[in-house]
């Protein structure tokens, strides 16, 4: 059955096509599987909860009749505003105005957030555009520019909220910067989603084709309920499909963790247990709840617009296993630097088990893509990202400006994969951050450096306790966890890399220079390395070289010795290219090193496409063909290098999905 929705029916319709359901509520209450939604263009100030689920034969389609012509928004309009001293204004809202949800009373709070963010979930919007939240209504009257803000021209557009008690109300003071409330279009978020189930197991629904932007989300750590504008909410087979998804206040879409009584943001509120010990409780406990692939994950992202969200485009924990997203345009993700923390990233995923990430384009976020823990099966593949490095110099000099905040392409953490990243094109500064294991780079474009590797792995503590973070290993292509172990490092394989040293910019090379070394504060977590190349693995060991010490031909006691259990794995290597200074670690083998060649790179914006320039494919030699018998398998979970369906991988395919010939080049493109 067809049910017809227009915002600008009479309301008394019946969904039919001739008397529309006036909201998109009014279908969700009653669409059965195998039902599709048609929403006419407008705008939905409305939270789309739906009740029912579909089927895998029949799911229930949600989708807009003209693409991206009906929006599902968060926010509403607001008037009345008074002015209150210069450009600053004044509105007054009584407090069941907000219904059961006031975003201006709730403060953005979880694990893993910094602890000096002040922040609410809701905002305040000029002409479409979020305006910078203060902790005190002097900052909204005498704004400064914020520094941390990648759009630090529009940071002065301030504002600030507190309630009356006396009165119960809500008031927002707005500095607006000379333009006139009333006149324009401002908008303040009311609602935490737009389109978001309030029970688990709501599967098998598609939404297709809208416009979802602006809503007073929660920071969505892996340790708590993950809140999204949009998401499943704990269920399985999703599709959210060509959609505009922005203006989250933390995460536009959430494939992520259901809410755990008793362990829910733990670590913030219950403070005797480290986070990643409870992050560890999750896991389990979800098994223990049913967590499953016959249950929940097999979603799918596509086609899809993500953007100018606060914490992440694309946020699961647990929830997010066996999907795929493919065909995104994510960007802009955490950019205005009101909020802080080590759960942002244009895509962050805790246990992506059996997820493929393929033809995205990631660009200006504070990071691209954070594989955090479990990420075992999972496959990033011909994917663009550029300029999640602190891309504007003056953000290198701001205070703060270090750490998690300089941002890198791709962040793969504590993992035993097996990880595959292939026919990628990387070209941040900080390209790949490897604080973990388990990890096959073959046939990209690497741009920028290396970082983090052999680091990352304990959690802060002193040198007086250990504090090494255990992470879970399960069964092959099954959310069974089969055994808990440390990131011993190593076990990386680079196959048919070209690596390309790229011009550093001085203020990011003033940055990094004094964190450098083995004494710096911050080398538990980062080595902030900036030469490109395999160079960080100089000092790993051949296949060959550890396995004599297992076999006793490595010296005296070499076989009964049990170092060897705690010892970095080995690095595998062959048929990389290096460029314009990139170096290759000491036991690179079939490598090239080329000297003689000046390689140029230049992105273009042609007919809405994105393309890169460059010269190296007329430098390049041909190099054996690469498959998943050449890659063996990850060390801890013993587990191929291959497809969620457990099949061979023969690497004779491009960026473009091109056939490679018999004898291809490095790199990500055929000659």
């Amino acid at each position: 059955m067809i049910y017809y929705v227009n915002c600008n029916a009479r309301p008394a319709g019946d969904g039919s096509k001739e008397r529309p359901f006036r909201r998109i509520q009014q279908a969700a209450l009653v669409a059965l599987p195998g039902d599709e939604v048609l929403v006419a263009p407008g705008i939905y100030r409305e939270e789309v909860d739906p009740i029912n689920a579909g089927t895998r034969q029949a799911p229930i389609v949600y989708r807009s009749q003209v693409p991206l012509g009906a929006v599902i928004t968060g926010a509403e309009v607001v008037k009345g505003w008074k002015r209150y001293q210069g450009d600053t204004w004044l509105l007054t809202l009584p407090n069941r105005w907000f219904g059961a949800h006031n975003p201006y009373t709730t403060r953005v709070y979880g694990d893993w957030l910094d602890g000096t963010v002040h922040a609410h979930t809701g905002e305040v919007f000029l002409n479409g555009k979020s305006l910078y939240e203060k902790e005190t209504l002097d900052q909204v009257l005498n704004p400064e520019y914020f520094d941390l803000s990648w759009d630090r021209a529009f940071s002065k557009h301030t504002w600030y909220t507190e309630q009356s008690t006396e009165a119960e109300e809500t008031r927002i003071y707005a500095n607006f910067q000379g333009k006139d409330p009333n006149e324009e279009l401002v908008e303040i978020t009311v609602r935490p989603h737009c389109f978001y189930p309030s029970k688990e197991h709501v599967n098998y629904i598609t939404l297709s084709g809208f416009t979802v932007t602006k809503a007073a989300t929660q920071w969505a750590p892996p340790t708590a309920l993950q809140e999204g504008m949009i998401g499943p909410h704990w269920s399985k087979g999703w599709v959210i499909e060509n959609c505009d998804v922005s203006q989250a206040k933390c995460s536009g879409i959430s494939l992520g963790k259901y809410f755990q009584q008793y362990n829910n943001n733990k670590w913030s509120a219950y403070k005797f247990k480290d986070g990643a010990q409870t992050q560890r409780d999750c896991s389990l406990i979800a098994q223990l709840d049913g967590w499953s692939k016959e249950t929940i994950g097999s979603h799918t992202v596509r086609n899809c617009e993500i953007h100018d969200c606060g914490q992440t485009g694309i946020v699961g924990n647990l929830g997010c296993v066996f999907s795929t997203i493919e065909n995104c345009h994510i960007h802009h993700i955490n950019t205005k630097g009101n909020l802080s923390g080590a759960e942002i990233g244009g895509i962050k995923f805790h246990a992506a088990i059996d997820v493929t990430i393929r033809n995205c384009h990631f660009h200006h976020c504070t990071r691209g893509i954070w594989l955090d823990w479990q990420t075992q099966g999972s496959r990033v593949s011909g994917c663009l990202f550029h300029d999640n490095c602190l891309p504007l110099d003056y953000l290198l000099e701001a205070e703060g400006a270090s750490g998690l905040a300089l941002g890198e392409d791709l962040f793969i953490e504590i993992a035993h994969g097996p990880c595959l990243v292939d026919n990628n094109i990387l070209l941040s500064e900080r390209a790949v951050k490897l604080p973990t294991q388990g990890v096959a780079f073959v046939h990209n474009l690497i741009a920028g450096a290396i970082t983090a590797v052999g680091r990352g792995v304990k959690n802060g503590s002193s040198e007086k306790y250990d504090s090494t973070r255990y992470t879970p290993i399960h069964r092959p292509h099954s959310t069974a966890i089969t055994g808990f172990m440390s990131i011993l490092h190593g076990d990386v394989r680079f196959y048919n890399n070209v690596f390309v040293q790229p011009d550093v910019r001085p203020g990011l090379t003033r940055l990094c220079a004094p964190l450098q070394g083995p004494n710096c504060p911050e080398k538990q977590w980062d080595d902030f390395n900036l030469t490109a190349g395999t160079v960080p693995y100089s000092g790993y060991m051949t296949e060959d070289t550890w396995r004599g010490y297992f076999e006793g031909y490595c010296g005296e006691g070499a076989a009964s010795g049990r170092d060897k259990y705690y010892m970095p794995l080995p690095v595998w290597t062959g048929g990389n290219v290096f460029f314009n200074g990139a170096q290759p670690c000491d036991i690179e083998e079939n490598g090239t090193v080329d000297t003689r060649h000046h390689i140029t790179l230049e992105l273009r914006e042609e007919k809405g496409a994105t393309r890169l320039i460059s010269n190296f494919l007329e430098f390049l030699p041909e190099v054996q063909t690469i498959t998943s018998d050449t890659l063996g398998f990850a060390f801890e979970p013993e587990q191929r290098f291959e497809t969620p369906e457990g099949e061979g991988i023969v690497f004779d395919r491009d960026f473009y999905g091109r056939k490679r010939p018999q004898n291809p080049v490095p790199g990500p493109f055929c000659r």
